[in-house]
């Protein structure tokens, strides 16, 4: 009994030593909360692997030396955190120890995709925001399970889901799987326009973007619901009814319903189309007095009773904009103002022209020119840094640039300067290849192939140097040329250039003869103003025509008399001009326009050759849209001879081949029909009538076609090459008659990955018995 008391009461003053314990360790209240503040005298970081030390302290808001207290401890806290280096972090003020407690995040060892097959892994790959040897953080993996459902939802399955996993690996390194479930796709089985009275709803289809799914269109790929696509019609459909005179138009809305065995959506749109107006009176109103109001209505690509349209509106804008800034008024400010007659359904409109705020450029920026330098870029601008901002000039300068060829796209937007009286320029240049090599090939009735190999680089350096050399190898011409040109000569606007070049035209096959001929010739060019250019050179060349003595043995000629003539070397030396007026839209593509060429040559300026030769050509355009564009193009040219000199047959004028189509080269024009020679004409006359076609198929396909219908004459011999000089009669062989041929065809064109091909087939319905048809004929290049 007493030893159980006596372990009894041993017991119990052991738990109250315990007890006693505790409570002298652990602080008051007051005790624990003078922790949170005091001076740092050593910061102590734990748990770190990879990260030094050093770096997290520079992370650290708080210096050894420092007085902390609570509120800066959680800015210190929030500190680290925000760096996404650490999954948890804990900082405590020990006495005068301020310890540092983190848990790193993992290291991203790869990023993977399973379950994805109509969605590349490269694009999945660029849409993600993770990327190996990356920190890993949960955030930024949430994030990116968004935008590859969202991705999914623009490719129409809006039923996708992703699963993201993390597979540990040792050091702290993680495997990242995205793991997809795409679901099936989302297409449209029908749209349907409630309200549509004016148009049909398969004209309204042809004017949104969405498309029905088809099961023979194997190539759209707009046949699935997005909503954002969805939006975007809404505003086609807008501007459609609006440039058809219906100023009241709105959609009520479009729903797209999902169908109940959930295997596509039927879209809806609700229509109210209201009245169709015209234009009523319009006016022009300035406080300008430099500027006429009338000289500005008349102006207007506008007229009172036509359908009212908003896209005129723009023009009747632009047209302003472009007049006021020609007339000195860089800073004007145009708004028209409307006032529809629901009575009368129509719009009066009054352009209120006023001067703008005064806004002048302070810098201009040029991004994307990997290979072009700047400064040629910037000397094609017609704006410098300090010059008033003048919009007409903005948009030719952006021509200039595009006009170069260099650039597959070229924008120039305004950014914010910094005052409010100043802009800067923002030019974005997208560079393209512009070197080329290339191959040509063309197949004739005759079973004649022609191949033609050269190298060439419009943009030498990045300097805009264009550097051409071209090696043909064909039966029929065997050519080796060298030439060079540099666009600003002596640092000044004149474009000066040389070439060099010996060449074979082996016409045996089409004229029975063979003409040489060795030469250079310099060039010097400059514009007149914006809109022409003129351009002089000189050239020198030897020239040899040969036609084998046997085929002009007296009494048995095997080739007609005219080649024979003709036999023997000459020197030709010549000046020459061009001039050109360049009125298109776009340099590259134009939609809209024309330009017209005229250039003349004068051989006899030393030398044994004497002849003037005149040619001009032009073309008109005409976009319908912006893949249908009529175009007409109209050449013509006149050679004739001085000082008693006849016109050599290397002189004259040959067509066919690719200058017109369904006859191959040297095709059409006088000839010697009992030997087949094709003599030249000292006349043509060619008019080309094309219109360019949507194929419908998927852009990124790069293909195109055309209409085209050539028409026209070739002709018009020297009376010695139609008559013998011995009995003064004509030649009943020699065929000169200036006829007048004409051909239609399809030209396809096609952006292949060996490069851009060209295939025509054309076919002659109005032609000569004697004249040479063509029917397919191809060309390709390949850029660098």
């Amino acid at each position: 009994m007493t030893s159980s008391r006596s372990r009894c009461a041993a017991l119990l003053s052991g738990v109250a030593l315990v007890f006693s314990a505790v409570l002298i360790a652990a602080p008051d209240p007051a005790t624990a909360q003078a922790q949170q503040s005091g001076l740092v005298a050593q910061v102590v970081v734990q748990g770190n692997e990879r990260i030094e030390t050093e770096t997290i302290l520079s992370y650290l808001p708080i210096q050894v030396g420092d007085t902390v207290d609570a509120a800066k401890l959680d800015l210190a806290l929030k500190a680290l955190t925000r760096t996404d280096l650490f999954s948890d972090v804990k900082i405590v003020l020990q006495g005068q120890t301020l310890l540092v407690q983190v848990v790193e995040n993992p290291i991203i060892n790869q990023v993977l995709f399973e379950g994805n097959s109509s969605i590349k892994e490269d694009k999945l790959k660029d849409e993600v925001q993770v990327r190996p040897r990356g920190i890993f953080t949960k955030a930024r993996v949430q994030a990116d399970v968004a935008r590859i459902v969202e991705l999914y939802r623009r490719a129409g399955r809006i039923s996708a889901t992703v699963t993201p996993k993390v597979v540990n690996l040792p050091q702290r390194r993680v495997d990242l799987i995205f793991e997809i479930n795409e679901g099936p796709k989302s297409g449209i089985l029908r749209i349907d326009f409630l309200g549509a009275n004016q148009f049909s709803p398969n004209d309204l289809r042809g004017v949104i973007v969405t498309r029905e799914s088809i099961w023979y269109k194997f190539f759209t790929s707009n046949d699935n619901y997005d909503p954002d696509r969805i939006e975007f019609d809404r505003e086609q459909l807008r501007k459609y009814y609006r440039n058809h005179g219906f100023y009241d138009f709105r959609i009520v809305s479009s729903i797209a319903e999902l169908s109940p065995d959930q295997n596509g959506f039927v879209v809806t749109f609700t229509l109210d189309e209201g009245a169709k107006y015209r234009f009523g009176k319009l006016s022009v109103t300035t406080d300008l007095k430099k500027l006429n109001p009338d000289i500005l209505r008349a102006l207007l690509p506008i007229r009172s009773g036509e359908t009212y349209e908003d896209q005129k509106i723009e023009q009747a804008t632009d047209a302003l904009t472009f007049a006021a800034g020609a007339a000195g008024f860089a800073f004007v400010d145009i708004r028209p103002e409307f006032k529809p007659d629901p009575d009368k359904h129509t719009i009066d409109v009054t352009f209120e022209v006023k001067e703008g705020p005064r806004v002048y450029i302070d810098r201009i920026d040029i991004v994307g020119n990997t290979q072009t330098l700047d400064y040629v870029i910037r000397r094609e601008m017609n704006l410098s840094e300090g010059d008033a901002y003048n919009r007409v000039l903005v948009d030719q300068s952006k021509n200039h640039v595009k006009a170069l060829g260099f650039f597959k796209d070229v924008d120039i937007t305004t950014q914010p300067g910094n005052a409010p009286d100043r802009t800067n320029l923002l030019v974005k240049v997208t560079e393209q290849p512009t070197g080329e090599l290339s191959a040509s090939a063309g197949y004739s009735t005759i079973d004649k192939v022609v191949v033609d190999l050269g190298v060439s680089e419009t943009n030498f350096r990045g300097r805009g140097q264009d550097v051409r050399a071209q090696l043909s190898l064909g039966s029929l011409r065997q050519q080796i040329s060298f030439d060079y040109s540099e666009p600003r000569f002596l640092g000044r606007n004149l474009r000066a250039g040389f070439g060099l070049y010996t060449y074979r035209y082996n016409f045996t096959q089409y004229a029975s003869y063979d003409q040489r001929s060795t030469g250079a010739n310099f060039t010097l060019g400059f514009p007149l103003n914006e809109n022409v250019s003129m351009s002089t050179r000189y050239r020198i060349h030897y020239d040899s025509v040969i036609v084998p003595d046997y085929l002009c043995e007296p009494g048995a000629l095997l080739v007609s008399p005219v080649l024979c003539d003709e036999r023997g070397s000459y020197l030709t030396s010549a000046i020459g001009y061009s001039l050109r007026l360049d009125r298109r839209n776009d340099p590259i593509i134009p939609t809209r326009g024309f330009y017209a060429d005229l250039s003349q040559d004068i051989a006899g300026f030393g030398g044994k050759v004497h002849y003037v030769r005149t040619e001009a050509d032009g073309a008109w355009y005409h976009g319908f849209t912006k893949d249908i564009i009529f175009s007409v193009t109209a050449s013509a040219g006149y050679v004739d001879g001085w000082g008693g000199d006849n016109v050599l047959i290397g002189d004259r004028f040959y067509k066919g081949g690719d200058n017109f189509l369904g006859f191959q080269i040297a095709g059409i024009g006088p000839r010697d029909t009992r030997f087949g020679d094709a003599l030249g004409g000292k006349l043509f006359a060619i008019g080309e009538f094309q219109l360019t076609l949507p194929t419908h198929l998927p852009e990124q396909y790069g293909i195109k076609a055309a209409l085209v219908s050539d028409v026209g004459t070739l002709g018009l011999l020297d009376r010695r090459d139609k008559f013998d000089p011995l009995t003064n009669l004509p030649l009943v062989n020699i065929r000169d008659d200036l006829a007048l041929r004409a051909s239609a065809g399809v030209s396809l064109f096609w952006k292949s990955p060996m490069g851009p091909l060209r295939f025509d087939i054309g076919y002659p319905f109005l032609k000569q018995p004697y004249d040479i048809r063509q029917t397919f004929r191809f060309s390709t290049s390949t850029r660098f």
